[in-house]
């Protein structure tokens, strides 16, 4: 982690940290995520996390943030991903007149699309969509943090304890199977949202 010289925390949660840095090789502003939430002892350990797994399967995709690197330190795990500026809870909170339908059809187009890719592409689904998740530079929108996804084809007993409440579907919190039409709910709800700046829920 040399190369990365940390500038400021970005975030934090339960997980850990993130923080933005510079990559002093390149030049790149990047964001790291510090998991502190237990140790980690190889790469190939850590390569098999559900959240790197289903990051390294959307990847390619222009619509999901893109994780560069993977790094154990100390037994530490680092994702290094691309820097944006903000996330759409920050555009929102910030907003003092209404978005327009043109900004919100261009957000909206950009998040269906990745969607369509994750439940139809690569077979997963987010379990986790708020604008919290939803990160953004200028007029680009990319979905980020992958923590609770699953595979469609998994096993369909899923924890009840999922995404803010805001967000999530009925069938969550009044049954444990669930499926990717839970990320289409949060979808609705987000929407609503960006419409009038205030949560649905």
């Amino acid at each position: 982690m040399e190369k990365y010289h940390k500038l400021e925390e970005i975030g934090r949660g339960s997980y850990g940290v993130v923080f933005k840095a510079l990559n002093t090789e390149t030049g790149e502003l990047v964001a790291v995520k510090k998991m502190i939430d237990r140790k980690y002892h190889s790469i190939k350990e850590c390569m098999s996390l559900r959240e790197v797994k289903s990051l390294c399967k959307v990847n390619n995709h222009p619509n999901f943030v893109k994780l560069n690197e993977v790094v154990v330190e100390n037994n530490i795990l680092y994702l290094v991903f691309e820097y944006m500026e903000c996330t759409l809870f920050d555009r929102i909170r910030f907003r003092r007149n209404p978005f327009s339908e043109t900004e919100i059809r261009n957000s909206c187009l950009q998040i269906f699309q990745g969607l369509a890719y994750m439940h139809n592409g690569v077979g997963i689904f987010h379990r986790n969509l708020k604008p919290e998740n939803l990160l953004v530079s200028k007029d680009v929108i990319k979905i980020a943090d992958f923590g609770q996804a699953r595979e469609i084809n998994a096993k369909p007993s899923y924890p009840d304890y999922v995404t803010t409440r805001w967000y999530r579907a009925p069938e969550i919190l009044y049954a444990r199977a669930h499926d990717s039409s839970v990320d289409m709910w949060a979808m609705g709800a987000i929407m609503f949202e960006l419409f009038t700046l205030q949560p649905l829920f």
